[in-house]
């Protein structure tokens, strides 16, 4: 199974999928650069039982829109109609290069709060993300795909 079906099966896996085996996935990803990650993407979130899966279904969280390296709106949710429509729960973010778990990668810094959404590409449209809290024993994996 390539790692791009591997992520739509632990997106739709019923049981609670451990944060070990995301580490797994992710280890394995290539870092991306800066410019790979702007534009708009469509989220989702694995299913492990993270509290922050509880309040991003809350918001109706649906994804990201990285305008710039220093303009990005972090919590894209649905409204009525359908339309994905910029939150100002979470504030405003920048993207810069960081690294995380022994490698440099693009990463989404919150404004303000002590949050780090790290990125790997999985394919040219899909990347897989991890937020990382301050905090947070454990931390946050989801999904974006590239809104063409």
């Amino acid at each position: 199974m390539c790692t791009e079906q591997k992520i739509m099966e632990l997106t739709t896996r019923e049981e609670p999928v451990s944060i070990d085996e995301l580490h797994a996935v992710y280890d394995k990803l290539e870092p991306v650069g800066l410019g790979f990650m702007l534009g708009q993407w469509r989220g989702g979130c694995f299913n492990t039982g993270h509290r922050g899966e509880a309040m991003l279904e809350q918001l109706n969280w649906c994804g990201k829109r990285f305008h710039a390296t220093d303009d990005v709106d972090p919590i894209l949710c649905n409204v009525d109609g359908g339309d994905a429509v910029a939150s100002d729960v979470m504030g405003k973010a920048s993207l810069r290069m960081v690294e995380y778990r022994g490698v440099v990668t693009a990463t989404m810094v919150y404004d303000n709060h002590p949050i780090f959404d790290h990125f790997k590409q999985v394919s040219s449209d899909l990347v897989l993300g991890v937020m990382d809290s301050k905090g947070d024993a454990t931390p946050l994996y989801f999904y974006l795909s590239r809104q063409r």
